[in-house]
């Protein structure tokens, strides 16, 4: 069976904007002063539109997501946050979001008083069924009062794909990326991105093409599957020590051809 591809949990609502006269409508509203202790009042807000989308197949969907990242006293959005899920494609109907996936602060390290706001976007889905999926990830950088771009990454969602910012564990604060790759052996490359400090890019810190199999069986995400061979690739565990085990559901670990398997 092929893996289940397992996305970030949904924060907020997805209902469809109501009303006869298509308004549009708040979904999500994130409050920014207090955790990045802005110099002035930062909020995201998101609304999406009451007019319905329309899916690969014909079928409908929600509305357009419209996030914005503002300050107090700005009559538009910053910048910062781009509202194109691929700004590198040519622009399509599958350029703009119609779903909130992720909203929130996330904290990179224990105690962490720079944290990272994180904003998941995503497309109507395809004939196919896939959407794409936009990941951002921005810093306050305090000197200018202004959100920063860290971290944008978009994929699709038909082959296991996954962008995972790690909340816990020898890799917390790092994205991991895992996509298929186009060629045999069937599998994935796997990405590790770390920022050296506060307001720096993510930059890539390891790449590799995996151990695990596209329809392996192993009923893992490919992420938790390449975690041994991830830690340590980047020296950050070696065999004979404990595995690294994903959050739950794995009573019983083994490794099989370099890959973690939960029997």
């Amino acid at each position: 069976m092929i893996k289940t591809c397992v996305t970030a949990a949904f924060l907020f609502g997805l209902a469809t904007a109501s009303g006869a006269d298509g308004a549009d409508r708040s979904i999500a509203t994130v409050a920014l002063s207090g955790p990045f202790a802005t110099q002035t009042p930062w909020r995201l807000t998101v609304t999406q539109s009451g007019h319905p989308g329309i899916s690969g197949t014909g079928d409908p969907e929600p509305g357009v997501v419209m996030p914005c990242l503002r300050h107090a006293g700005s009559l538009t959005c910053d910048p910062a946050l781009d509202v194109r899920l691929d700004p590198n494609r040519q622009m399509s109907d599958f350029d703009q979001p119609h779903y909130l996936r992720m909203a929130r602060v996330a904290y990179r390290q224990a105690g962490d008083r720079e944290p990272l706001l994180i904003v998941v976007l995503a497309s109507i889905h395809a004939g196919n069924g896939g959407q794409l999926v936009g990941t951002q990830a921005f810093a306050y950088h305090r000197d200018t009062d202004r959100f920063v771009s860290l971290f944008t990454h978009t994929t699709g969602t038909n082959n296991n794909q996954e962008v995972r910012f790690v909340q816990a564990g020898l890799l917390r604060g790092a994205f991991v990326t895992v996509e298929p790759t186009t060629d045999a052996p069937f599998g994935y490359w796997v990405t590790v991105a770390r920022s050296s400090d506060l307001t720096a890019p993510y930059r890539t810190v390891l790449r590799y093409r995996s151990a695990t199999g596209y329809n392996d069986g192993n009923a893992l995400p490919v992420i938790d599957s390449e975690m041994p061979e991830i830690l340590q690739r980047l020296s950050l565990w070696r065999p004979g020590q404990r595995l690294p085990l994903p959050a739950s559901g794995c009573s019983k670990p083994t490794l099989k051809n370099g890959a973690l398997w939960c029997m």
